[in-house]
């Protein structure tokens, strides 16, 4: 664990999110997700098109 859920804004006010995937929960890495967001909450998630995975570094 330890990559990041990047979901970008769908309008160009909106802003994007970023969160920590803390728990993989689909089959061979795939979502959902449990994903611990940058505001502190946790939630299941399964990312849309508009979201991405960024690899841990390291």
């Amino acid at each position: 664990m330890g990559d990041q859920l990047v979901v970008e804004g769908m309008k160009v006010d909106s802003p994007k999110h970023e969160g920590e995937v803390v728990e993989v929960r689909g089959d061979d890495g795939a979502p959902p997700y449990v994903v611990r967001w940058s505001d502190g909450h946790e939630g299941l998630t399964y990312p849309g098109p508009d979201a991405h995975v960024v690899p841990k570094k390291g």
